[in-house]
């Protein structure tokens, strides 16, 4: 069996920077046109002058033959200005804004630590220049269980957020939960939806503990209950316009994995094709994949869709153990495993 479908997009990747970018940024530009690229780096990009130094470092890094096009973002911080997001707004290449609250990922300590307080006028000029906020949404006070970080979120910040300012177009990204499905399902069609990652879609949080402790399954948002996985499954292949792909291809350097404090993000990029497309055919629904993959992201940016093709073949391969760099492995998504689906640019 073949499927032929338009070239998708990324609308979350982490590409990182240095030796690590020109290793990973090749297993994405093999199946991507384009990518929402995350600014959590060290230090983040918080500027609009450091996006555009940064996606002139990711181009450099591109296969001579490649036609990828990174679309860059901006990190909220409490001092970010208005006037930042008009910059970014002209430039042309910034197309995002990323809110971490702070503490609550890699590299998210710089984040934002009052949305209300100190980003208010931020968030109305986003308004203005139509720039979507991107939510890494969960909230980090330690008195929050992990595992319901999401959807107090929901309740105490993004609600309050869409009622407040209901022009604000949101992504509401990797989403894990039914009470993510049911916010976003609630919501005005075109001002907010959701990404989905590969990993939520065919993990539930037992894989973090089969037969030891996993950490190459460890990410955050962390792994939720089956019914969880259930609900966002049957979301996202329902065919409705609001969810789209968004891998949270997060690479880390084995060792940074494997030890005492183990970083979050699960490197996906390889098989995260191969992955939805395993979902959507469990489900029946392999005719609605190539809207989540390839329509419904650049329709709700308000880009063109991409017109080149790529071609996924039911044909059995095996995952590499690991990829091997001067620097170290790095450890992808089903190590080891054979998957089905097969996806190669035409």
């Amino acid at each position: 069996m073949e499927l032929t479908l338009t070239q998708p997009d990324d609308w979350h990747l982490h590409l990182r920077d240095g030796d690590l970018l020109k290793a990973v940024v090749p297993h994405s530009v093999s199946h991507y046109g384009r990518a929402i690229v995350m600014p959590n780096l060290k230090p983040p990009i918080t500027t609009t002058a450091a996006a555009v130094a940064y996606r002139e470092s990711i181009l450099k890094a591109l296969p001579a033959s490649s036609n990828f096009t990174p679309l860059m973002t901006l990190y909220l911080t409490d001092t970010t200005s208005p006037d930042e997001i008009k910059l970014a707004r002209k430039t042309g290449v910034v197309f995002a804004v990323k809110l971490y609250p702070a503490g609550a990922t890699t590299n998210s300590q710089d984040g934002v630590t009052d949305l209300f307080g100190k980003c208010l006028h931020v968030l109305e000029e986003m308004v203005e220049q139509n720039m979507p906020l991107l939510v890494h949404g969960e909230v980090t006070d330690p008195i929050v269980d992990i595992f319901d970080r999401e959807k107090v979120f929901i309740d105490t910040i993004l609600q309050p957020l869409i009622q407040r300012l209901p022009q604000l177009k949101v992504v509401m990204e990797h989403i894990t939960t039914m009470d993510a499905v049911k916010f976003v399902e609630s919501c005005k069609e075109g001002f907010v939806a959701a990404t989905v990652t590969p990993q939520h879609l065919v993990l539930n949080r037992n894989a973090l503990f089969q037969g030891g402790l996993r950490p190459h399954n460890y990410c955050l948002p962390v792994l939720k209950r089956e019914i969880h996985r259930q609900a966002v499954v049957s979301a996202v292949t329902s065919g409705s316009r609001n969810f789209f792909l968004g891998t949270d291809s997060a690479p880390h350097e084995r060792g940074r994995k494997e030890c005492a404090c183990g970083c979050a993000g699960i490197y996906n990029a390889p098989v995260a094709l191969s992955l939805y497309a395993k979902v959507f055919e469990e489900m029946g629904a392999l005719d609605k994949l190539e809207a989540f993959t390839s329509f419904n992201g650049p329709d709700f940016y308000g880009l063109p869709r991409n017109t080149s093709k790529i071609k996924l073949t039911k044909i059995p391969w095996k995952v590499p153990e690991a990829f091997s760099f001067s620097f170290g492995d790095i450890i992808p998504m089903f190590a080891g495993n054979t998957l089905e689906w097969q996806p190669s640019l035409i």
